[in-house]
């Protein structure tokens, strides 16, 4: 519940910052306009398959799929406790739309191409794409979590940036959205420890595993070397182009970077409480 407090004080303060603090407002615009200039008729297509996979639909389907993973381990708990987070991070999400919704200060300009829209904070794909990564790593077993959490925050990074390019949103938006998941998360989690403390689950024979912290950074560990690898076989076969646009977008490097770094942080945190060695 601590944490789970931390991530609503983090949420108040991204829209804070966001919204009216000058310096942050424009590099929101900027880490957006560095998306806008990646676009190329491919990318829109591939980026619009990948964004539209949290659309209501297809996030109804994948967590039923998640939720049904946790009743086949018999995990009942954690599987009510997946299906109330994921229902109660998007419907929180939906609720603030309208109630935070006002135009971004600093509005990105793009000849030809609308911008985000007001009442676009938090991001409602944002939240559906980190909700499933987040209860994904909840219903597997302990040994699994290192691993899906790697491939879950690599999820919901995909399908934010994929929307970031189509200019659905701002990255604060992003932000935000993976705020809400991971606050709700949180809720979940503590819900079910108290819930075993009072009402014990009969014990089946075995003990629960436990990881080591090498083992569970382990995978999130080598996701982020393959990110960054990707990067280096981007620049090396386009030196210049490559370093044309860094230069060109600093912000949009810090602001994708930041992403990443808080869905990774967000799912291997979520690791590191429910498996680590004690």
């Amino acid at each position: 519940m601590v944490g789970a407090v931390s991530g609503v004080v983090m949420l108040v303060l991204t829209w804070f910052l966001a919204f009216h603090v000058g310096v942050f407002e424009r590099a929101d615009t900027n880490v957006l306009r560095g998306f806008a200039d990646l676009r190329r008729p491919i990318i829109d297509r591939v980026a619009g398959l990948i964004a539209h996979l949290c659309d209501p639909k297809p996030f109804v389907c994948l967590g039923a799929v998640v939720v049904l993973a946790g009743l086949i381990r018999r995990r009942g708990r954690v599987a009510v406790a997946a299906a109330g987070i994921m229902l109660a991070a998007n419907a929180t999400t939906q609720i603030l739309k309208p109630l935070l919704g006002q135009a971004h200060p600093v509005v990105l300009r793009v000849a030809g191409l609308p911008s985000p829209g007001s009442g676009s904070w938090p991001s409602g794909h944002a939240t559906a794409a980190m909700s499933l990564a987040l209860c994904a790593v909840l219903v597997v077993s302990a040994r699994w979590r290192p691993f899906v959490a790697a491939a879950g925050a690599a999820f919901a990074v995909a399908v934010s940036f994929s929307f970031l390019t189509l200019l659905w949103h701002y990255p604060s938006d992003v932000l935000g959205g993976f705020l809400v998941a991971g606050t709700w998360t949180l809720i979940g989690v503590a819900a079910v420890w108290t819930a075993d403390v009072y009402v014990p689950r009969a014990v089946r024979g075995t003990s629960p595993v436990r990881l080591t912290v090498r083992q569970a950074l382990g995978p999130p560990a080598a996701a982020v070397l393959g990110a960054a690898a990707l990067v280096g076989l981007v620049a090396l076969a386009r030196p210049h182009s490559v370093v044309a646009y860094a230069r060109l977008h600093t912000a949009f490097i810090v602001g994708a970077a930041s992403i990443g770094a808080l869905s990774l942080a967000l799912a291997t945190g979520l690791v590191l409480a429910t498996t680590l060695r004690r």
